[in-house]
């Protein structure tokens, strides 16, 4: 907490005296300006003895263990692998039960690929505090200490906004926000006890820069630009701890939510609308997790969004 009179002693402006008898307000505190005592220095230099082939390997070396919200799904799944690819050694897929039942094939592909990671799984709603709190510290007993968290946890509801109900409403900005908010208010806090830091990543998406076209999706919009200010607002006050806060906001993604023949007037437009002409494949949103995941070329990279659309905002 900061002091209620005088000045700050790193230097980051004077905090104004607070009249007596009323309680101070809350000053947020940036870093530490002395290196030796900051949670966020310049990575150590290389050994001089490393070949290149070695500096390329710890350049996206990736260490510790990570939390993945909805962490049956496909995207999750597959920027999972490349983490433990990249050197992971504890996973938690966390979803809802049937998510995990249904995903248990894929889940036993990465243990068997991944023999020296242990990965376990957790059924677990993201809107449920209760219930997150209990699955962050069973991880951290199964695992230990909990360095990454991805969310990936959401939900779209494709709906006319005047007749959108304010129960559905409610719902997909409880899941895709508050159930990201309290997923990094709960992992926050172990980072922050543990006194070694961490990185969080949220998947917002190019709908929370723009509108998307045809379909009507005022809800999901409005809670995907939201996890863009919480990104900021969390790396603001959380960098002083070892904490890196970033978002990646994939464009559209071809996975089974976005198939069928229903769909298929719709991924015309969206193909139509990008210089690509197509849709991104899950595979192509792992290289910026492994980035952000990694203790050194992601390591000064804080507070930030990496779009990934093919190019479909530059219109």
């Amino acid at each position: 907490m900061a002091p209620s009179n005088g000045s700050d002693p790193q230097q980051q402006g004077p905090i104004p005296p607070v009249p007596d008898g009323l309680p101070p307000l809350p000053w947020m505190q940036l870093g530490e300006l002395d290196m030796a005592a900051s949670r966020t220095p310049p990575p150590k230099p290389y050994p001089a003895e490393s070949s290149p082939a070695e500096r390329a390997v710890m350049r996206f070396a990736v260490h510790g263990n990570a939390v993945f919200t909805g962490g049956a799904g496909v995207l999750a799944i597959a920027s999972a692998r490349a983490l433990l690819e990249h050197g992971l050694s504890g996973l938690a897929l966390f979803d809802l039960p049937r998510a995990i039942e249904k995903g248990k094939e894929t889940i036993e592909a990465l243990r068997k690929d991944f023999p020296a990671a242990k990965i376990i799984t957790q059924g677990v709603d993201v809107t449920d505090e209760k219930g997150m709190l209990a699955a962050v510290e069973h991880a951290k007993e199964q695992l230990g200490n909990l360095n990454i968290l991805c969310c990936f946890a959401g939900i779209v509801n494709c709906v006319h906004s005047t007749e959108m109900t304010l129960d559905a409403w409610k719902k997909v900005l409880d899941v895709n926000t508050t159930g990201c908010w309290i997923a990094a208010q709960v992992v926050g806090r172990q980072m922050i006890a543990s006194g070694h830091g961490g990185k969080i990543i949220f998947i917002a998406s190019i709908s929370g820069h723009r509108v998307n076209y045809p379909q009507p999706q005022a809800a999901y919009n409005v809670s995907k630009a939201a996890l863009l200010q919480m990104r900021s607002s969390l790396a603001a006050e959380w960098t002083r701890y070892g904490i890196r806060i970033n978002t990646i906001s994939p464009g559209y993604m071809d996975t089974v939510l976005n198939e069928g023949e229903r769909l298929e007037p719709w991924r015309k437009v969206w193909y139509d609308r990008n210089p690509m002409r197509r849709m991104g494949s899950p595979e192509e949103l792992t290289g910026p997790v492994v980035l952000l995941c990694s203790d050194i070329g992601g390591s000064y990279i804080n507070g930030t969004d990496i779009v990934v659309d093919g190019g479909g905002m530059v219109f």
